[in-house]
């Protein structure tokens, strides 16, 4: 059976095949803008599609993941003029980070990952083609832009009626756009090529329209027709990329190549808050995985938080909620070393990437796997999971290596990865003598005392998280 997933302009669940005549099922997906440390929120989304493209090939589909690397935005180069630093040199070291990252949180590499610098000559290109088939007009300074209004379906994925069109400052999230400050005949126009500016510094290449860079949407455009053709089988994002980003590149796409059918499936998972709030720079919540790390957390149970909720809602990311995640991957390895032990299976032989090879076994996880393939529903999976380990009954030794090999198979496709040695965050003598305090007050009932102390412990950055025969100590 093939994995159904809600398409985000049918707005149905939708079987996910190759085209006709295909074997590969080509899938695309926005990359970061390289400028900084990508966030929980960024990871979110990556992690998600890295579930459905593991779940694809676990059910027997050969996948080409595309994803690029934005390495050319207004971000970046003001990022590497403040630094005083190269383009290249800025975006190599962050891309770097990125890609750190993705290895720690279990995040398989890309089979493309394209850069958009490299790529600015299919850009312009693309933009050449949009002018000569008048979809796109020069401006006085040599910025060339979209003429929205010549592409009469501009708005079929987000169901924009295009009459009440009138301005692309505000995402489909409710954020403000960086606007680009250029002339433009209407405020629906976007920007395909940016004409050099003094702020730009040494970052600009030539054009048939002058010095100048290429505008963010139409790097995408250009990258996934380099790498997957005029029409592919599923473009994937944030729920913030559909408008406007998602919406331009159907349109200059289509434009530029005359072909309808940009994308067959539109994927994009929704917003992360973070403990009830949106997350922002001003509220110190843009939680980056170091950070995470920093805070006593394995990347693993970062993983497990950020797709344990389903894609399509908005998950509120907690440091509990990480707590719990912890606790939730402990309950996962007893369970696998109960099956492991009456299959006589070794810890080593059920790491081992069985889940790569398609096998008809599925043992008692088979309805988990199903849940799964229903518009990738984790949450779900992840319950039939756990009804299965919490059944008291020994299983035979043949059955529990059916099941050894469904399990492994369903980690797989989440990315989950058990018996993971974690590293210990070393607690400062002064944290530490606080904590035994602390809990020496609570013992002898001098609660005052005890409240004191565990905001002294806040104070440092440090929680004290009590059990009946003693208690942690976890860096907050």
């Amino acid at each position: 059976m093939p994995v159904f997933l809600h398409d985000t302009m049918s707005r149905e669940k939708r079987p996910l095949l190759p085209k006709p005549g295909r074997e590969i099922y080509g899938m695309y997906c926005c990359g970061p803008t390289v400028y900084g440390p990508a966030h929980i929120g960024n990871f979110r989304t990556f992690t998600v599609q890295d579930v459905l493209r593991r779940t694809l090939e676990v059910g027997g589909l050969k996948v080409k993941h595309v994803r690029n690397i934005t390495d050319v935005d207004d971000k970046t180069i003001r990022g590497a003029q403040a630094a005083g630093q190269t383009l290249g040199d800025f975006t190599k070291k962050w891309t770097e980070k990125f890609h750190a990252d993705c290895k720690a949180l279990g995040l398989l590499a890309p089979h493309v990952e394209p850069s958009a610098v490299v790529h600015i000559p299919q850009q312009v290109a693309m933009i050449k083609a949009l002018v000569d088939r008048g979809h796109a007009y020069v401006a006085k300074d040599g910025s060339v832009y979209f003429k929205v209004c010549s592409c009469p379906d501009y708005g079929k994925l987000n169901h924009i009626d295009f009459s009440k069109l009138e301005t692309q400052t505000e995402n489909s999230a409710g954020e403000a756009n960086d606007a680009d400050e250029y002339e433009r005949e209407s405020a629906s126009d976007f920007a395909l090529w940016k004409s050099r500016k003094p702020e730009d510094g040494a970052n600009f290449w030539p054009s048939p329209w002058g010095e100048g860079r290429p505008g963010w949407h139409i790097e995408c455009s250009a990258m996934s027709l380099a790498h997957l053709g005029a029409t592919f089988d599923l473009h994937g994002g944030g729920i913030d990329l559909c408008f406007p980003h998602h919406e331009n590149e159907i349109a200059q796409s289509e434009c530029a190549t005359g072909v309808k059918g940009f994308a067959a499936h539109w994927f994009h998972s929704a917003h992360l808050m973070v403990e009830g709030e949106k997350m922002s720079k001003s509220k110190g919540n843009l939680y980056t995985l170091d950070e995470l790390v920093a805070k006593g957390f394995s990347p693993m149970e970062v993983r497990y938080t950020l797709i344990s909720g389903h894609y399509r809602s908005s998950l509120n990311f907690t440091m509990k909620g990480v707590d719990d995640s912890r606790s939730a991957l402990a309950k996962l390895e007893r369970g696998a070393d109960r099956l492991l032990a009456a299959a006589g299976f070794t810890r080593a032989e059920f790491a081992a990437p069985v889940a790569q090879e398609v096998q008809t076994s599925w043992g008692r996880f088979a309805k988990a796997w199903e849940v799964l393939q229903d518009d990738l529903n984790i949450p779900g999976c992840l319950g039939q999971v756990f009804t299965v380990l919490a059944e008291k009954d020994e299983p035979s030794a043949e059955q529990a290596r059916q099941d050894v090999s469904g399990l492994a198979k369903i980690l797989f496709a989440l990315g989950l990865e058990l018996f993971v040695v974690k590293a210990e965050v070393a607690i400062p003598a002064d944290v530490a003598d606080l904590g035994a305090r602390r809990w020496a007050a609570k013992q002898s009932k001098d609660f005052a005392a005890a409240d004191q102390l565990r905001k002294d412990l806040a104070t440092l950055g440090w929680t004290m998280l009590d059990r009946k025969d003693g208690y942690d100590l976890k860096k907050s």
